[in-house]
This record gives C-alpha cells, sequence and structure tokens, in this order.
C-alpha cells in the first residue's frame, strides 16, 4: 500500500487506470524483487499474451507524466517539509555506479542509515562522469534545499575545486573520500 500522500500526489498526474496499473507493478516489483522487464510481464496478472503484456509495460513506462520532475520531486518536497525541519543539517550523497552498459550518476539523502535518492541520470556513455554532469545533478536538487544546511559527500570522482564552489555557493559544504576517511 503506498503511503497517503503517495496516493493523493499520484491521483493528480495520473488517470484511475493508470493508477491501478502503478499500484500493481509496485507490488509485483516487491514481491518479485526483480526490475526485469521479461520477469515483470511473465507474472503480471492481466488475461492477455506475456508479449502483449511486456508491450502494455513498455508504454506504461513512457508516458510523459512519469517523469523524475512530474512524480518524484514533488513527493520528495513533500517529505523534506514534513520530516526535516527548516535549518537542518542535512547529507547528500553524490555517487556514479557503472553495470555493464549501464552507467548512472545519483544524487541521495542520507537519513537515519539510509540513502534516499532525490535525482539520478543515465549518463550515455562509460566511465567517470564530468563536471558539467555532475553540476546538472546537483542543480536539480540544491533548489529543493535552500532552507537546509547541505552536506554534500563525494569519491575521489568528484573531487574537484569547482564542486566545492558550487555547494559553497549554494550555501553547502563538499567533503570528499579522504577527508570523510580523516572525519571517522
Amino acid at each position: 500500500m503506498l503511503p497517503t500522500f503517495y496516493q493523493t500526489h499520484l491521483q493528480k498526474q495520473l488517470t484511475p487506470p493508470q493508477l491501478i496499473f502503478l499500484t500493481i507493478l509496485l507490488n509485483l516489483i516487491q514481491s518479485e524483487k526483480q526490475v526485469r522487464l521479461e520477469r515483470l510481464a511473465r507474472v503480471f496478472p492481466y488475461p492477455i499474451t506475456t508479449d502483449s503484456r511486456r508491450r502494455k509495460l513498455q508504454r506504461f513506462l513512457d508516458l510523459p507524466q512519469l517523469t523524475l520532475q512530474l512524480i518524484w520531486l514533488p513527493l520528495i518536497t513533500y517529505w523534506l517539509t514534513t520530516y526535516c525541519p527548516v535549518g537542518q543539517s542535512l547529507s547528500l550523497a553524490i555517487d556514479r555506479s557503472q553495470w555493464g552498459n549501464i552507467n548512472l550518476l545519483m544524487v541521495s539523502l542520507l537519513w537515519q542509515k539510509r540513502a534516499i535518492p532525490f535525482y539520478w541520470n543515465l549518463l550515455p556513455k562509460l566511465g567517470n562522469s564530468n563536471f558539467t554532469e555532475q553540476t546538472a545533478a546537483l542543480q536539480q536538487v540544491f533548489p529543493l534545499l535552500k532552507e537546509y544546511k547541505v552536506i554534500v559527500l563525494g569519491d575521489r570522482e568528484f573531487c574537484s575545486v569547482d564542486e566545492r564552489k558550487l555547494a559553497q555557493r549554494k550555501g553547502g559544504v563538499f567533503l570528499f573520500e579522504a577527508e570523510k576517511e580523516s572525519l571517522s
């Protein structure tokens, strides 16, 4: 079951059939513990062929309403205003991971020993991210956090003077891998 504030927000963005479809899909992902389209199509409870279910899932996931800006960021904003008092120090982690041909840049909030994804972007290339890609990711998140003290944590891929200056301009602090190790 989705929390009430998720349901309220999603009802504004999706039609009732789309909301039901999303609910079924989320329940399947939780029970199957996989996000493989073929697997989800095989187990999706819809009385059509597996191939048709796969295409239906693909069409659903391509809906223009299913974007970070329309779905995820408003939920994060609500969550911040509900659970984080203004002025509180919040820690963000910026990291890049690569699995085969998938290269993902992610900014997450560190909250009660968990990392809550705030923003992510699939990079169009393999290997390290560059300053422009890193800046674009952080600038999606900083407007949400203007009322908070922000600490940005990054490993050696993100240790540039420009990153530090960006965080300082936004009122935050940037700690790098070597600095994190010296803090413990």
